[in-house]
């Protein structure tokens, strides 16, 4: 039964897994995916610090936000598709924006020390600008139609 599987397979690349774990380190060392840790990190400290109705009400869309913002960068950065990246590239834009605007929502609920929640903002900003120098690195011409015909001229 399992004969059928040849060790001396000439297309098989034992190297795929080191490979793969390369990549990833690059990915996760990336400076913005570090600064959206940072982000995550005190999005869970606020979200931590909620009352029990504020922590229902906004802590899951605050987490959510915050974690995809990582979660969508490790997906652009995967991949050479310019339209794959911008599309993640908008949702990461949409997700810090509005992860920033619950900030000012807490602020007039008056939920926390207005250091706290600037801590955040400040984190947010400049995972912004980082945002900013990533996507200047796309390449326009590695793109793939996939039928939908944004990001495709």
């Amino acid at each position: 039964m399992w004969d059928d599987f040849d060790d001396e397979d000439p297309d098989f690349d034992g190297d795929d897994e080191f490979d793969f774990r390369k990549e990833q380190d690059r990915i996760y060392k990336h400076p913005l995916m570090k600064k959206a840790k940072d982000v995550v990190d005190l999005t869970r400290a606020l979200v931590g610090s909620l009352d029990e109705a504020r922590k229902e009400l906004y802590g899951s869309i605050m987490m959510e936000d915050a974690m995809i913002m990582s979660a969508k960068f490790a997906g652009a950065e995967a991949i050479p598709d310019f339209v794959a990246k911008m599309e993640n590239a908008m949702l990461m834009k949409i997700h810090a924006k509005s992860l920033n605007s619950m900030t000012y929502q807490l602020a007039m609920e008056e939920t926390h020390a207005e250091e706290h929640l600037q801590l955040l903002r400040a984190a947010i900003e400049e995972y912004r600008k980082l945002f900013l120098e990533w996507i200047k690195g796309f390449d326009p011409s590695e793109k793939y139609d996939d039928g939908w015909g944004i990001f495709t001229d």
